[in-house]
């Protein structure tokens, strides 16, 4: 590996010689000293040059100086560079209060002196370029914070011995339904990408794996062009036996959401208020519930008519309910629960004493749904019967029915969008922003 000292551990480190690498973010040329602000994957810092004009010959160390001031005179911003010098502490110095006094500099590779987005780029322009979006300090925050967030959901799993699964994305059949599926060539038969991995993680119940999670790609042929719709999304799953109801689904969810929200604010809260401009809050279990029936009350008390005819929220509805989670119980998340069976699919468990409702709820967080999950049903007399409700021929769903012939325990789970989370957990306007590379309608690249 190339000598170097990450940036970010410059602070423990006495005066004294180093070698730092990064990109060069900016550069002030002043006629006596020149400043340049370095980046690298852990932040920035201010080197240090005393300019040096002008130098006679046969003097050799005045030549090199001369030459190092013509090299950084000459530095465009994304040159990537390799620096050894002298490292200071001075409290004076508004960056991390230590600068490194140049010593030598290497270009490793230099950029075009124009780059083509600037800090007001549209949103679209500065995505068609995102490996230089990329760069920026918000921008590498909110990975740092989306692989706390994924370590400590993992974290939460491991420990309470469930098992990690990864499923196949493609599938001979879809997994929901065959609305929202992308279709494509599969030798001499068709295949399609996974809408979720709902089928193949609730076979692990019978399979006696018990609890199961997975963090893993996700596909969606929705030609919505919302802040917060993607055709490929990172989704978060789980699938829990022996479960009584949704309610034990929940208790777990909401408990995961806690230790992954208490470890990104334990290793960057305070950078989240510097860079985000907010104190990152950790929620407190358990969060309010409401029922479906409820939630339309509390909205149509609001003074808003849902416009829906199959009695679903929409988004304005969505955002009034948090509103009133916000207002009345001081949290950002609430459970919708009790879903009405006309608008869930027939693998929802219903209402042992009301066949109209279900075993189910959505998760709404800062005004908009982020999960569903579900009490599943197991008896696979009941699930036929439901599918066939639903206008599904049980032949249709083959092996699938298959799980449930020889032995299933109850259980439940939920699907979870994390880039959805990251985007409202920082208050960001579009999961555009949180997504590592967007996937929509209209993009295809980078």
């Amino acid at each position: 590996m190339i000598e170097r000292t990450r940036i970010a551990d410059l602070a423990a480190l006495p005066d004294g010689p180093v070698a730092v690498a990064g990109w060069v973010e900016t550069v002030r040329d002043q006629k006596k000293v020149q400043f340049v602000v370095l980046r690298d994957e852990t932040g920035a810092a201010q080197l240090v040059n005393p300019a040096t004009r002008e130098a006679e010959d046969g003097d050799d160390d005045a030549q090199a100086r001369l030459a190092i001031t013509n090299e950084i005179s000459g530095l465009a911003h994304g040159t990537f560079v390799h620096v050894r010098g002298t490292l200071k502490h001075d409290e004076r110095v508004k960056l991390g209060g230590l600068e490194v006094r140049v010593g030598s500099l290497e270009v490793v590779s230099a950029a075009k002196p124009e780059t083509p987005i600037a800090d007001d780029s549209s949103l679209d322009k500065r995505l068609d370029w995102r490996f230089l979006d990329l760069r920026n300090r918000k921008q590498n925050l909110i990975f740092r914070i989306q692989t706390t967030l994924e370590h400590a959901f993992r974290t939460y799993w491991v420990e309470r011995d469930y098992i990690e699964i990864h499923t196949p994305k493609l599938m001979a059949s879809a997994s929901e339904s065959r609305a929202e599926l992308f279709q494509l060539e599969y030798f001499e038969t068709t295949a399609y990408l996974a809408q979720s991995p709902q089928n193949f993680k609730q076979m692990a119940q019978p399979a006696g794996f018990g609890a199961v999670f997975e963090i893993a790609d996700a596909f969606r042929a929705d030609p919505s062009f919302t802040s917060r719709h993607a055709t490929e999304f990172t989704s978060v799953d789980a699938e829990i036996s022996w479960v009584e109801s949704h309610a034990d689904v929940m208790a777990m969810h909401e408990e995961l959401l806690v230790a992954g929200f208490t470890a990104v604010k334990e290793k960057y809260g305070k950078e989240i208020e510097e860079v985000f401009g907010f104190e990152f809050a950790v929620p407190t279990a358990p969060f309010p519930r409401v029922t479906l029936a409820e939630a339309r009350k509390i909205v149509a008390d609001s003074g808003y008519e849902v416009v829906r005819a199959d009695g679903d929220l929409d988004p304005e509805g969505e955002r009034r309910v948090s509103a009133w989670a916000k207002e009345t119980h001081g949290s950002e998340f609430v459970f919708v629960t009790d879903y009405d069976a006309s608008i869930r699919p027939y693998y929802h468990m219903r209402h042992a004493d009301d066949p109209t409702l279900t075993n189910s709820y959505d998760l709404l967080f800062n005004g908009a749904e982020i999960s569903t999950g579900a009490q599943r049903e197991h008896r696979v007399d009941v699930l036929e019967a439901q599918a066939v409700e639903k206008g599904l021929a049980p032949e249709e769903l083959g092996w699938y029915l298959d799980f449930f012939r020889y032995g299933v325990p109850p259980h439940g789970g939920f699907g979870m969008g994390l880039a959805r989370v990251l985007m409202l957990a920082l208050h960001e306007p579009s999961i555009r922003e949180v997504t590592y590379l967007f996937r929509g309608p209209t993009r295809l690249t980078p």
